[in-house]
């Protein structure tokens, strides 16, 4: 699974940050501390020219205490007359067609999806996921944007500000009444997409009598029997019934079935077992050891432009190792459950089909103790599972025992892996090995996938409110729209903004543009280039700088991969998204209810 960046502790998240970087607490009150100053300068301007100086100065005060004083009244009984009269306008504008296309699109999916592939569950949730996020969305930046301009065109918000009202309540009324909605919206599609895809992916076999045959020991006694099932789904299994009759078929597209024999040639076939996982990993530190026995903290690179795996060279001593913590038999008493992805390099095909073979080592950190190779066949970006017995042999044969001997007091043990093939190559990155914890709820996992998309749709509520109390309902959403679309691109935004990006700011990259520059070549010295660099430096770039600090980063927001993999998604992810959508409801109801003031019919 990919994580580019590690998953902090909740509080530590919120109070400390990590990388250099500030916690969230303290992050949000510097930017809202700089908005409510650029707020106060761009208003006593105002004032200021309307007014003049003095004038300007105390018309500001002045709506500064009185906006504080309706604040402090707010009245949470108006807010949820005015969140009911949002619920009653969103079922007026049909916003339950929403769900019928989303009916209509679950009717027709298996048109285009298929159970005869390598990890159906991956495919099938991700398109129910994907298409969700898409949806909520949409129907959430329509219903808000068109919102309060469309009252004001209709003249019925008339009938609200002559009430006593507040310009606070009347955004937080909508913000609510628009969030109650797309969370009836998105359970109800939630629920459906869940059963549609359970129901999918169900299947059953039959034993296929005419291949079994008996497993016969070294001395001749019938220890079992071997076999295979029917197909169905477009796959089949392979079995080895023991001598109690009981058997777990071989792992075809990401699952298995329980056999038991129930007479002669008689069998009960369960489900499918392991199609939606809810896997909880325990991460490691990585790092590597190069071909000539150096220590790095990355491996090579092999070219590609995503750098979030690096490379080990096949049959050279260059090795990925990780460090773990907390070791011990309350992970498993008898066995240590161990998972690991490789990304597979090559650079030559070798015999097609044929996987690259490598070795796995554990390895005491303190005493240098290692267990002999586990050689393994590595599949290219698969999740492959091994279970590390307590009873080990070391290099010369040995005899050790894993939690006595490997683990060291404190807990740490390292897992070597190399690859053995010359000219192949292995790439990892630090979530790539992982300890397998006891497995979470796959239907829980998935509700904390929802509460995700939930909070993007909260968000995107929450920017549709506050700018269509000052422009109409088009640019409120063509507003909305491109801040969606500058939060999926946050990062490259911020690359951009702080120079780290290819290519300079915005200025000089539209120069590339026209000229068609090459982005690794320095611009020719000249006026120009100091113009376009000058230009970037103190003007473009801090702008830019400034507004992202402002744009949430929707890409990081969605857990859909979490669930398509197969992984649980942690409580301290769930709660680091409330969190963040609670701050900018808060910021974006504030800045919504000074932008309300300034109509004319909010006074």
């Amino acid at each position: 699974m990919v994580l580019e960046q590690q998953l902090l502790p909740y509080f530590q998240w919120l109070l400390y940050g990590g990388n250099g970087e500030l916690g969230a607490l303290p992050k949000f009150a510097l930017v809202f501390l700089g908005l409510v100053m650029a707020a106060l300068v761009v208003g006593y301007a105002i004032a200021a020219a309307r007014h003049g100086l003095l004038r300007g100065g105390d018309v500001t005060y002045h709506t500064i205490v009185d906006g504080l004083r309706e604040i402090v009244d707010t009245s949470p009984r108006r807010i949820w007359a005015l969140a009911r009269l949002a619920i009653k306008e969103s079922l007026r504008r049909r916003v339950g067609v929403a769900l019928g296309v989303y009916f209509l699109i679950l009717l027709f999916a298996n048109w285009c999806l298929s159970t005869n592939h390598q990890d159906p569950a991956r495919l099938y949730l991700s398109f129910v996921l994907t298409a969700t996020t898409y949806l909520v969305i949409g129907v959430a930046v329509l219903l808000s944007a068109f919102s309060l301009p469309g009252d004001f065109k209709t003249k019925t918000i008339y009938t609200v500000v002559t009430k006593p009202v507040r310009a606070g309540e009347i955004i937080l009324g909508r913000i609510i009444g628009f969030a109650i909605v797309m969370t009836v919206l998105l359970a109800l599609m939630s629920v459906a997409s869940y059963v549609f895809v359970v129901r999918s992916l169900n299947h059953s076999h039959d034993v296929e009598v005419d291949s079994l045959e008996k497993i016969v020991d070294a001395s001749g006694n019938v220890t079992g029997r071997s076999g295979r099932t029917t197909a169905s789904a477009g796959h089949f299994h392979e079995f080895r019934l023991d001598a109690e009759g009981f058997a777990t078929t071989s792992t075809v597209n990401g699952h298995t079935h329980e056999v038991e024999a129930v007479g002669d040639n008689s069998f009960r076939i369960s489900g499918p077992n392991g199609f939606i996982r809810a896997r909880v990993p325990q991460y490691g530190k990585l790092r590597f050891i190069d071909r000539s026995g150096a220590a790095k903290d990355r491996g090579i690179s092999v070219g590609n432009e995503w750098t979030y795996r690096s490379f080990i060279d096949g049959n050279t001593p260059a090795t990925a190792i990780w460090t773990f913590d907390d070791v011990g038999p309350h992970v498993r008493e008898d066995y240590l459950p161990l998972a690991l992805i490789v990304r597979v390099f090559r650079t030559h095909k070798g015999v097609v089909g044929r996987p690259i073979q490598g070795e796995l080592r554990v390895r005491n950190p303190d005493t240098g103790a290692t267990s002999d190779p586990f050689p393994f066949d590595a599949m290219d970006q698969q999740v492959d599972e091994y279970n590390i017995n307590r009873e080990l042999t070391t290099n010369n044969g040995q005899p050790i025992d894993l939690y006595d001997d490997l683990v060291t007091k404190d807990g740490r043990l390292e897992v070597l892996v190399k690859c053995l093939e010359r000219g192949q190559y292995f790439g990892f990155a630090q979530a790539d090995c992982y300890i397998r914890m006891p497995d979470g709820s796959p239907a829980a996992s998935y509700a904390k996938v929802c509460v995700s998309i939930w909070v993007q749709a909260v968000i995107v509520i929450a920017v549709g409110v506050t700018i269509s109390t000052v422009v109409s309902g088009p640019v409120a959403l063509l507003f909305a729209a491109g801040f969606i679309i500058l939060g999926l691109w946050r990062q490259d935004f911020v690359d951009i903004a702080t120079g780290k990006s290819y290519g300079g700011g915005p200025a000089e990259s539209v120069y590339r543009i026209l000229t068609q520059a090459n982005v690794m070549v320095r611009l020719e010295e000249g006026v120009l280039t100091t113009l376009l660099v000058g230009f970037d430096r103190f003007f473009a770039k801090p702008i830019m700088w400034a507004v992202a600090q402002f744009l949430p980063d929707f890409s990081a927001f969605s857990t859909v991969g979490y669930a398509a993999e197969g992984y649980n998604v942690p409580w301290d992810r769930v709660f680091q998204d409330v969190t963040t959508c609670l701050a900018y409801v808060v910021g974006l109801a504030l800045i919504g209810y000074f932008l309300l003031r300034t109509r004319e019919v909010a006074r």
